[in-house]
């Protein structure tokens, strides 16, 4: 159980919405888990049932929206640039500095999905994270946009974002695309599967009434550039644990293990978790619960050492 209350906090010249829930009878200075989402939607989905589980062990949660996104500020609306997400993160890191009860030693990175790449990217590039738990992450766009889509549909997705980008040139406000389809069409959208749609809308309708299901076609854009790989390479220290769907059909289960097997700290974990998949780590609670447990296993086991 928790304690929780509504903060914000800068991040560029837009201001960050978030939720910090303290556990239940904390005494002392308690650890802290940074949270965020994946593409398109807010920290009212799926964060709350993960961050239970932190919150069980003795840590405090901040999950929050990021610019653009939920009950942050931010233009244009449902615009996903993942650099300013990442910094987003780093700024989370500098807010929770100042944060009175936390112990400041002990504050570390959770993503999933897109967010799962973010934080190996955080954790590459800041020392401050002393941990990073990556939940079924996209860590190469580009690939996981072409293996999703198909050849003839890859196409003619590239074809929208060279009209999308010149529209924009000659000062067009930017267009959007739905995230996923209601059912299979020709319609182009950023992740062409009808069970994320699904998913994602019986969300929206019992636990998150701000979700919209939509994207600026920039975003796939940016999404086409973003490979994790590198700064994977560059996480010496930070312990990591990586937690995958065993065959995920959507962010493609040999990326992530290429990814995990870059990382260079010799304190990382590798948890494939079977009889779950992609989405069911959103929807079903009894799977999200496999993946809350083996993580919160992991993290207690960590911040009882000395990081």
């Amino acid at each position: 159980m928790s304690n929780e209350k509504a903060v914000e906090f800068r991040s560029g010249s837009d201001t960050c919405s978030g939720i910090l829930a303290m556990p239940d009878g904390a005494k002392g200075d308690v650890p802290l888990v940074i949270m965020a989402g994946g593409w398109c939607y807010t920290k009212e989905i799926v964060m709350p049932h993960y961050s239970r589980f932190f919150n069980d062990i003795g840590c405090a949660t901040l999950r929050f929206d990021y610019r653009c996104f939920g009950e942050s500020t931010g233009m244009p609306r449902q615009h996903i640039n993942p650099w300013e997400q990442i910094e987003d993160y780093r700024n989370a890191l500098t807010y929770a500095e100042g944060l009175k009860g936390i112990d400041h030693k002990r504050t570390g990175i959770w993503g999933i999905s897109y967010s799962g790449g973010h934080v190996l990217v955080v954790a590459g590039i800041d020392a401050r994270p002393a941990f990073a738990i990556s939940t079924i992450p996209v860590v190469d766009g580009f690939q996981t946009m072409r293996r999703c889509h198909g050849e003839a549909r890859f196409a003619k997705l590239n074809a929208l974002i060279n009209t999308d980008r010149a529209n924009r040139f000659a000062g067009a406000e930017p267009a959007y695309m739905p995230m996923s389809p209601e059912k299979e069409s020709e319609e182009l959208t950023a992740w062409p599967f009808p069970h994320v749609y699904a998913g994602f809308k019986g969300i929206q309708a019992n636990e998150a009434p701000r979700h919209e299901h939509r994207n600026t076609i920039s975003s796939v854009e940016q999404l086409l550039q973003y490979v994790v790989k590198p700064y994977a390479a560059r996480i010496t220290e930070t312990p990591v644990m990586m937690t995958l769907a065993a065959a995920d059909n959507i962010t493609s289960a040999d990326l992530e293990v290429e990814a995990f097997n870059a990382i260079a700290c010799p304190t990382k974990v590798f948890a494939s978790v079977k009889g779950v998949d992609h989405m069911s780590l959103y929807t079903n609670r009894d799977d999200l619960a496999k993946v809350g447990r083996v993580q919160a296993k992991w993290l207690k086991d960590i911040i009882s050492q000395d990081i």
